[in-house]
């Protein structure tokens, strides 16, 4: 790709202090627009994820995507010298996102009063379970607590079963994001309003409850307390999932008036359709059992290509749930290019996810992939001034 392109983060540079999925998840939005960021590891192994889930030649296939884009540089933090090199790199950085438990950063000397000031200017992101400050603040927290604490968990599932997890790290991802806007903003206030720079303070059970929809209020004026419904969208009706005569799963979400009229014209219900007291949702609510009838009868007596057939001719918003391998050979990813094919180091393609969002006059990109362990240490640190001599003591004494 061709280095002339314009990035809209372009000339930010991120220092990232962090592992797994939070923190880096964060710090790898940045840099897929454009951010430089420096990643520091530990030497011993590096971040944990290069070993999770699946492994390609040693090292995980997510690190592929969760590290694309960002400079390796290896310090082990425990040593002095390693701290000094971050607070060298955060004197003229313009983010540093990390998401260690609170107080790690502060025993290493590289807490926000100390690199604050060193760089006024500096936004420092900081992602955890429970944030900076309460009484949980010292705990240990990870996406799976803040899903529970938020509330995420609990509406999740089948009322009749106990709760369950989404299939991914929806807690930490929905908390990087945050991160992400936090941070964003805040470079907004600093370079156009004349701010200072400021803590991003990202609690993963905070960024979960914001996803939450009226779940508070409906608590705080009713007591009510909204349950696990499975696949339906509790309180609004229809919206649900289906199973097709020839063992599929479609979703329907029929719950705008007109569009509940269209369903019920076009699978053979005009009573329905012309029902006066089905015309608004709450009419819907209360018959919410008839209506899942009519629909699941209809849809178990056609296969799956037929009910979207008839649902798309009848401008029913519908679709197949899709696995990974209807995502890989839809057309339409395709077409957005939102699967995208790299070159790993031994010459092997990979297939990884295209970026999100989509700018139309200055996209974000794949630059490169996830690095080697330390790839970038001895690029940095020359930056820094460190001659080769002093880099080959450094890591001789385990610092790098």
């Amino acid at each position: 790709m061709g280095q002339s392109r314009s990035f809209p983060l372009q000339g930010v540079k991120v220092i990232e202090l962090g592992t797994l999925i939070a923190g880096p998840f964060c710090a790898r939005v940045l840099a897929e627009f454009g951010a430089e960021v420096i990643k520091i590891e530990p030497p011993a192994g590096g971040d944990p994820l290069r070993k999770w889930r699946k492994l390609h030649q040693g090292t995980s296939l997510w690190w592929y995507a969760q590290a694309r884009n960002k400079k390796s540089v290896t310090l082990d933090l425990k040593h002095p010298e390693a701290q000094e090199i971050v607070r060298k790199l955060a004197r003229d950085a313009d983010i540093v996102v990390e998401n260690f438990r609170p107080g790690a950063m502060e025993k290493w000397g590289l807490g926000w009063e100390r690199l604050s000031e060193i760089n006024p200017r500096l936004i420092m992101v900081r992602l955890s379970g429970f944030g900076q400050t309460g009484p949980y603040r010292d705990r240990p927290g990870f996406g799976a607590i803040g899903e529970s604490m938020g509330g995420m968990r609990y509406v999740t599932g089948y009322p009749d079963r106990p709760p369950v997890r989404v299939g991914v790290s929806i807690g930490d991802s929905i908390a990087a994001l945050h991160g992400v806007i936090g941070a964003l903003m805040a470079l907004h206030h600093r370079n156009v309003n004349g701010g200072r720079g400021q803590v991003i303070d990202v609690a993963l059970y905070e960024a979960v409850f914001n996803m939450m929809e009226s779940v508070l209020p409906e608590y705080d004026r009713f007591g009510f307390v909204r349950e696990r419904s499975g696949a339906s969208l509790p309180g609004i009706v229809p919206s649900n999932t289906y199973v097709t005569r020839d063992d599929k799963y479609v979703v329907i979400g029929a719950n705008a008036d007109s569009i509940f009229k269209r369903m019920m014209n076009a699978i053979g219900r005009p009573d329905l359709a012309g029902d006066p007291s089905l015309a608004h949702n709450d009419g819907r609510v209360a018959r919410t059992e008839e209506i899942e009838r009519v629909i699941g009868g209809w849809v178990a007596a056609h296969d799956l290509d037929h009910v979207l057939a008839v649902l798309e001719k009848a401008d029913v918003p519908s679709g197949k749930i899709y696995d990974i391998a209807d995502i890989a050979k839809d057309p339409h990813y395709a077409a957005r290019e939102m699967i995208r094919s790299h070159r790993l180091k031994d010459g092997q393609w990979l297939k990884l996810p295209g970026i999100v969002p989509k700018l139309s006059g200055t996209p974000g990109a794949t630059k490169w992939v996830g690095p080697e362990l330390g790839e970038h240490t001895a690029e940095v640190l020359s930056a820094l001034g460190y001659s080769d001599a002093q880099q080959k003591e450094l890591k001789k004494r385990g610092v790098i």
